[in-house]
C-alpha cells in the first residue's frame, strides 16, 4: 500500500494580514482630496470674493434705506448732547459711513461662509472638527465685543469727557467726529474680545501651552494697557481701563480654554 499523500496548501492559502488603519492618520487625512490646479484655485478665490462683495453691497443698500433707526439707536449713549452738522452734506456721509459699518456686519455671515468653503477642502479631519466652534465662538465673541463698547465703554467715556468741560463749554458736538468715534471703539472693541480664538489656535497648533500663556501674565498686562490706549479713540483712562480690563479677563479665560483642550 502507498502512503497517502500530504496535500500542500500553504501556497493556495491567502491570508489578510493587513494592520489595523491608525485613527490619528484618519484625523490627519483630507476627506475626498481632489487635485485642482492653480488656475481652478484662483477662479474658486474669485467666485468667492465676488459672492462675498455682493453680500456686502446688499447689506450697505439695506442699511442705508433704515439709515435713520440705527443713527438714533447710536445717539443713545450721548443722551443730553446736541449734535451739529458742520459743513454741508455731513450727515449724508455719516449715513453712508454708519450703513457701510452696519452692512459689512450684516454681511458677516456671508463672508464667513465664503471664507469657509474655500479652505476646508485643505483642511484634515481634525482641523475640520475643530474650525466649527473657533468660528462660532469667534463670532460670539465679536458680537459681544460690540455690544460691551455700547453698554459700557461708549457711555463712560462720553460721560468722562462731558463731566469734564461741563462748567466751561455747551455740549454741542459734531455729527461725523461723534460717529466715527463711536464705530471705531465698537469694532476694535470687537476685535480685541477675539483674543480667546488667538489661544486657542496657538495652543491646539502647539505652539504655546496653557503653561507659558499663565507664566506670560506680566507682558499680557503690559500688553492689555497699550491695546487700551490704541484701540480707544478716546484719551481719557477711564475707557482704556475698561477695555484692558475686559482684555485681561478674555485673555485668562482663553487660558483656561487651551487647558480645558490638554495643552
Amino acid at each position: 500500500m502507498t502512503a497517502p499523500t500530504e496535500l500542500d496548501t500553504s501556497s493556495d492559502l491567502v491570508v489578510d494580514t493587513d494592520p489595523a488603519v491608525d485613527p490619528a492618520e484618519l484625523d490627519n487625512e483630507i476627506p475626498d482630496e481632489a487635485e485642482m490646479s492653480l488656475f481652478d484655485h484662483l477662479e474658486e478665490l474669485r467666485m468667492r470674493i465676488f459672492y462675498a462683495l455682493i453680500a456686502v453691497v446688499v447689506g450697505v443698500v439695506a442699511c442705508f434705506t433704515q439709515v435713520r433707526p440705527i443713527v438714533k439707536l447710536l445717539e443713545v449713549p450721548a443722551q443730553g448732547v446736541k449734535f451739529l452738522q458742520l459743513a454741508p452734506g455731513e450727515y449724508f456721509f455719516v449715513s453712508l459711513k454708519v450703513a457701510a459699518y452696519s452692512g459689512i456686519l450684516l454681511a458677516s455671515p456671508v463672508i464667513l461662509y465664503q471664507v469657509i468653503a474655500f479652505v476646508v477642502p485643505g483642511l484634515t479631519r481634525r482641523e475640520r472638527r475643530f474650525l466649527g466652534p473657533i468660528v462660532f465662538g469667534s463670532s460670539i465673541l465679536f458680537v459681544a465685543g460690540l455690544f460691551f463698547a455700547y453698554v459700557a465703554l461708549v457711555p463712560a467715556a462720553l460721560r468722562f469727557f462731558i463731566s469734564y468741560g461741563a462748567e466751561v463749554v455747551e455740549q454741542a458736538w459734531s455729527i461725523d467726529r461723534y460717529f466715527e468715534f463711536v464705530l471705531l471703539l465698537m469694532f476694535s472693541t470687537g476685535l480685541a474680545f477675539q483674543v480667546p480664538v488667538i489661544q486657542a489656535l496657538l495652543g491646539f497648533l502647539g505652539l504655546v501651552s496653557s503653561k507659558q500663556m499663565l507664566s506670560g501674565w506680566r507682558f499680557v498686562l503690559l500688553g492689555a494697557a497699550i491695546a487700551g490706549a490704541v484701540l480707544t479713540p478716546s484719551t481719557d483712562p477711564l475707557t482704556q481701563s475698561l477695555l484692558a480690563g475686559a482684555v485681561l479677563t478674555l485673555y485668562f479665560a482663553g487660558i483656561g480654554l487651551v487647558k480645558a483642550l490638554g495643552k
